[in-house]
């Protein structure tokens, strides 16, 4: 359940203030969109921790024991009399909701959802489930698919859509532009079809952000010289980074691999989706 979510259903049976960073300038410690929730004897979500929060605790506390109150759009700069020294400045509104809410709210929370970047992920194995875990508490969409019937979760997370698929490069042509791509599935010969899938939407319409192969060095030199009996030329598969995960964690563990990959995604998607080197990741 995401934190959206959860507020959604405690919301249900008591109402409570949203907190939402609506503007900032120089340097804070949450982006716009950022929100907490403050019940009568408990929090959910945060616009920053420290003395930005206590205050916002304090402030919300105030409003949510006055049923009449009206949206307060408030200003913290965040300097010395803070008692933080990041330098910048925040705007926080002030929102008291209540049941009668929750329609209007989950359409606000889905409209943000839906301009989230997407991932799309192949292969519900050990390390895919474990990767969409942690891919469910960040702000992506993830398309998650698989050939095999039966091996997704009968609960998936609010960001995360599975698809079955058979064969399952047939999903290729149907990405959302500007996804980025990760290849896990349980077999060598359906990440070699689902590479030059990619390779082949990449030659005809340029539209995917990134494309990532799990793997080792050896695997991608035998893959190398299979596409290029495809007819891929080298630049095109220079397009395809393999082995995927930040250099210098090398656990084996579904869990190690999936923090590695995650931040790597989050690494590609804050350089606009360039290819991201890991090497350079280190320097």
């Amino acid at each position: 359940m995401s934190q959206a979510t959860e507020f959604l259903t405690l919301l249900a049976n008591a109402p409570a203030v949203l907190v939402r960073v609506q503007a900032h300038r120089g340097s804070v410690p949450r982006e716009s969109d950022a929100w907490m929730a403050v019940f009568d004897q408990s929090c959910l979500g945060t616009v920053g921790g420290g003395q930005l929060e206590w205050q916002a605790m304090a402030q919300a506390r105030v409003l949510l024991g006055d049923p009449s109150s009206a949206p307060v759009l408030m200003r913290y700069p965040l300097g010395p009399s803070m008692g933080q020294c990041c330098g910048g400045e925040v705007h926080l509104r002030y929102e008291r909701v209540s049941a009668a809410d929750v329609p209007a709210l989950r359409q606000r929370f889905d409209g943000v959802r839906a301009r989230w970047p997407w991932l799309v992920l192949f292969g519900g194995g050990h390390v895919g489930a474990a990767l969409v875990r942690l891919l469910a508490s960040l702000p992506v969409q993830v398309q998650w698919i698989d050939s095999r019937d039966g091996i997704f979760p009968l609960q998936l997370p609010d960001n995360v859509v599975s698809e079955l698929s058979e064969p399952v490069q047939l999903a290729v042509p149907l990405m959302p532009a500007r996804a980025l791509v990760l290849i896990m599935s349980f077999s060598h010969a359906q990440d070699l079809d689902l590479v030059a899938a990619c390779l082949s939407r990449q030659r005809q319409n340029a539209d995917l952000g990134w494309i990532g192969l799990i793997g080792s060095q050896s695997k991608w030199a035998t893959f190398r010289h299979r596409l290029a009996q495809r007819g891929f030329t080298e630049a095109e598969m220079a397009r395809v980074q393999c082995p995927i995960g930040l250099s210098g964690i090398r656990g084996k563990q579904p869990e190690v691999i999936a923090v590695s990959v995650a931040a790597q995604v989050l690494q590609v998607l804050a350089s606009g989706g360039e290819r991201a080197d890991p090497l350079e990741m280190e320097s």
